[in-house]
């Protein structure tokens, strides 16, 4: 069976470089296995994003490596709150609702993504642009007002 493997196995890579490898892997184990046995997601795991998609692909647990050596044990709290919250925005009760539901790659499933995406980025609404004009509008004044007040305290030479 091919696999990915350090020089003499002293050294490799982690962290996002190997997160769509280890993704694949996750998924091709938890078909070939029964589901008895748990498979643990492995590598690239900094978000609660990326633990979601590592559940998507049939994981049980996942292990977070190079993100607590970067970012300390923080990340624990962090990345459980940011899952928590992607399950409640998409419906899921728990994590056991999403292990292995990952859906095979189609038309219809990609034009539905895009589309999201899509309406994800969509224009502020005319209320918020009023707003963000008259923060403008606010800023410009203000640096005007604090240049005219500045002005009388430096000496121009001609």
């Amino acid at each position: 069976m091919p696999c990915i493997s350090s020089n003499q196995g002293f050294a490799g890579l982690s962290g996002r470089a190997v997160k769509h490898t280890a993704l694949a892997n996750v998924f091709k184990m938890r078909q070939k296995l029964v589901p008895e046995i748990d498979v643990v997601g492995v590598g690239g795991i900094e978000t609660g994003q990326d633990v979601f998609e590592f559940l998507l692909c049939g994981a049980t647990a996942v292990q977070v490596g190079t993100c607590h050596w970067k970012e300390g044990p923080k990340c624990f709290d962090r990345i459980c709150a940011e899952l928590k919250t992607l399950l409640g925005k998409k419906g899921y009760a728990s994590c056991k609702d999403v292990q292995g539901k990952l859906n095979p790659w189609s038309k219809e499933g990609a034009s539905k993504s895009r589309a999201a995406s899509r309406k994800a980025k969509e224009v502020p609404s005319s209320d918020s642009t009023k707003k963000l004009v008259s923060l403008d509008l606010i800023h410009a004044a203000l640096i005007v007002i604090i240049a005219v007040l500045l002005a009388d305290k430096f000496v121009f030479i001609n």
